[in-house]
């Protein structure tokens, strides 16, 4: 991986994190607002609508493939699980609680990475999790 990847990845990276910490507030205030479950539909209303519209205006291909189609689909299912489950926690919990749990999500990729997709097993990969398990343990206090 060349600079200019890795400086495009730390890019994105920023920004989904930037994105993603002002959704979770944005998201919070709207499920005190509404009902959380229509302050969820609502949010990826607008999210499915720009990632369309993000579609024709870029050269993105139109093709799909079964496998493709189902494994797109399959990652929308957990998206919305995941996205109701957080609306309603937010309604049920404080915003640190349910929005720190939420963000562990990458914990579970590493796991499933490591035990299922065949990634390596290190002892810098298990100490990682080990502390993003301390982590929650000490936020959520």
């Amino acid at each position: 991986m060349g600079l200019t990847e890795m400086d495009s990845g730390i890019l994105f990276g920023l920004i989904t994190m930037t994105s993603w910490g002002i959704w979770i507030i944005l998201g919070n205030a709207a499920s005190e607002s509404i009902d959380p479950r229509t302050a969820a539909a609502i949010s990826y209303l607008v999210a499915g609508l720009l990632a369309l519209g993000f579609i024709v205006v870029s050269d993105a291909s139109l093709a799909v493939t079964a496998r493709g189609g189902l494994l797109a689909g399959a990652a929308g299912l957990f998206t919305a699980t995941g996205l109701i489950s957080m609306y309603i926690g937010f309604s049920r919990g404080s915003t640190t609680l349910v929005s720190t749990l939420g963000a562990m999500y990458f914990v579970v990729a590493a796991i499933i990475g490591m035990v299922v997709l065949g990634d390596d097993v290190t002892i810098t990969k298990v100490t990682g999790i080990a502390f993003a398990g301390l982590s929650i343990v000490l936020i959520t206090r």
